[in-house]
């Protein structure tokens, strides 16, 4: 299945749940389950509105915590009529999110518990608290299987450009040296820097002055980089100085021809080291 067709599967199920909350909010009786309700029902349609534009981008908060953030709160202020909503805390274990997050997110789930215990007494809440702990180990051990890492390598960073992980990069990189040298082509690799809070914004300018044939990757949280085709140098040159002129400031960057690419491991050095804003090399250098 394309992403296409899951970020819109997605979405319908995001908009859904906004709708539940939506018509679950106006029938509260407590101030703060209808406020949170609501918070629910703008996180869920902000998220489905931008979720193309904003998947996997870093953020000050990350949007994994907030829904644990509502769950608590509906658990804490109203336990009475949102007891069943506490075995949502095994989905949000099991989505993909940052490590502190994650801890955060567990502690928000022993807060939940704590909150209900009242109203279970000591031998349901002992069960209720096993079973989360049952159902969570299963989410981490899903979280930890060795293919997940493989996967997530592989997956676009963002649906519908051709952004992928640095890990993509080094499979690409000798396939498509090996077909300028076959088809008589002209290849580079950029290698881009810029301020972290402008990444993601570049990223997406790159991406749409490449051919469909091009590819731009994600180093690391600064620096992008992208193989660049042309019939000839000529044109190269040209898409150099559009570049250049197109992409925001401040930035670094770096081009190199790949005909005498190995590896990326001595140009991304080299490009550490780099100190001018702009470098074109002819050839990778050794040394």
């Amino acid at each position: 299945m394309q992403s296409k067709y899951k970020v819109g599967l997605m979405r319908l199920n995001l908009l859904a749940g906004a709708l539940l909350l939506a018509f679950l909010a106006p029938r509260q009786t407590q101030l703060a389950s209808a406020l949170l309700l609501w918070l629910g029902v703008l996180w869920l349609t902000l998220t489905a509105a931008l979720l193309e534009f904003s998947h996997r981008r870093p953020a000050m908060l990350p949007w994994q915590l907030l829904p644990g953030l509502l769950l608590t709160g509906l658990l804490w202020t109203a336990p009475e009529g949102y007891a069943l909503w506490f075995w949502l805390w095994p989905a949000v274990l099991l989505m993909p999110q940052p490590s502190w997050t994650l801890g955060t997110n567990l502690m928000l789930a022993g807060i939940s518990w704590w909150a209900l215990y009242p109203l279970f007494g000591p031998i349901q809440a002992a069960f209720v608290g096993l079973t989360l702990a049952v159902l969570t180990a299963m989410a981490m051990a899903r979280r930890h299987q060795p293919q997940q890492p493989v996967v997530r390598q592989r997956v676009r960073l963002v649906p519908g450009l051709p952004l992928w992980s640095a890990h993509q990069l080094t499979e690409d990189l000798p396939r498509e040296r090996a077909r300028c040298q076959r088809e008589d082509v002209h290849g580079e690799l950029l290698l881009l820097e810029v301020p972290r809070h402008q990444l993601w914004t570049t990223a997406r300018m790159l991406c749409h002055q490449l051919y469909g044939f091009e590819s731009c990757y994600r180093l690391d949280s600064r620096t992008l980089a992208a193989l660049l085709l042309s019939r000839d140098d000529v044109q190269a040159g040209q898409r150099r100085s559009t570049l250049m002129a197109t992409l925001p400031t401040p930035r670094k960057a770096r081009f190199l021809t790949l005909a005498t690419a190995d590896d990326l491991g001595i140009p991304l050095a080299d490009f550490q080291r780099q100190r001018t804003a702009l470098t074109t090399d002819r050839e990778f250098e050794h040394g």
